[in-house]
């Protein structure tokens, strides 16, 4: 596809009642802009109702928000990316603060999902909880504060598209961009941003706890790709405390009796000691292995054409 300066993408799977509605307010927001759906295996009229309002539409065979965000990252070309969904949660009044923080230099703009105070109920409680401990993990894991990091609706340079490596194929699409801007060092900001209710018809695809849980797992399984060394060290904590309980057994007796009666409870404690070893290890030899990789990854990134205006001052705001 040609080059856009701004480019709305919306990933769907069978949202053909609101997907209309998504696509007319978004080009009434940003008349420049251009509208691509991304038809993810949608059993419904989704690819056919975007087209009617004006979107071009591209097809994912895979089922799978990831796939389908994956397939609009490879296959669009613009200076901004504008992400929503397309089931009509999100509010079209705050595009253009999306695409004007990226024009100013800003690399992923996330919106903090608000709710008013009549309309609290369409945040579902276990969604709200699990986006709580989630967003709380990912700040505790890699130090990286976003209040909401689980938000489908952000904006997104070039050279962080273009430069993003991910393999998710899931919900955990997010968390993946999360862990991108964190490893490379990009620029981020937050805005509230309404949340509202989904029209009637439209019905969610997210589950609390399955994809909850898929969301978790793929947070430690990036914990432990980007910081090793950590993860691995954490991993070793049990192993040295049960080898220090064995030995001091052998060891009291030995101060007692002069005697080790519990050798093997000895073996064992140095079995203990050598595996955490080499867990240790392993995790400095992945460290240098990310280290290349981060840098490949920062090389690449830095290579993309950066915007004209600086948005340094903005690193980590929240506007």
């Amino acid at each position: 596809m040609t080059c856009s300066r701004v480019v709305v993408i919306v990933p769907c799977f069978n949202e053909a009642a609101t997907i209309a509605e998504v696509v007319n307010s978004f080009t009434q927001q940003l008349p420049d802009c251009r509208v691509i759906v991304c038809d993810n295996a949608s059993t419904d009229r989704t690819g056919q109702a975007a087209q009617a309002a004006g979107a071009t539409v591209v097809h994912e065979p895979r089922p799978g928000k990831g796939n389908a965000v994956r397939r609009l990252f490879a296959d669009v070309d613009a200076d901004c990316y504008l992400l929503v969904d397309g089931d009509s949660t999100y509010d079209p009044l705050d595009a253009q603060r999306f695409v004007t923080l990226v024009d100013d230099g800003i690399d992923m703009v996330v919106g903090i999902r608000k709710t008013r105070t009549d309309e609290i109920t369409v945040y579902r409680r276990g969604h709200r909880f699990g986006n709580w401990i989630l967003s709380y993990t990912f700040l505790r894991l890699f130090q990286f504060d976003i209040q909401d990091t689980l938000s489908g609706y952000r904006g997104l340079s070039r050279r962080f598209v273009k430069t993003f490596p991910s393999g998710a194929t899931g919900f955990e699409i997010e968390t993946d961009m999360n862990v991108h801007a964190a490893s490379i060092g990009s620029s981020y900001a937050a805005i509230d941003t309404l949340y509202r209710a989904r029209p009637e018809g439209s019905v969610s695809k997210l589950s609390t706890y399955r994809d909850g849980w898929r969301i978790l797992r793929r947070n430690l399984r990036l914990f432990r790709d980007w910081r090793p060394v950590m993860a691995f060290s954490l991993l070793s904590i049990p192993w040295l405390c049960l080898g220090g309980f064995l030995f001091w057994r052998a060891l009291a007796d030995y101060l007692a009796i002069d005697e080790v009666p519990k050798f093997p409870s000895l073996i064992a404690a140095m079995a203990c000691f050598l595996i955490a070893l080499q867990i240790c290890v392993a995790g400095i030899i992945l460290e240098r292995v990310k280290r290349s990789r981060f840098e490949a990854m920062r090389l690449a990134y830095l290579a993309m054409p950066a915007p004209l205006s600086s948005g340094g001052q903005d690193v980590g705001r929240k506007v």
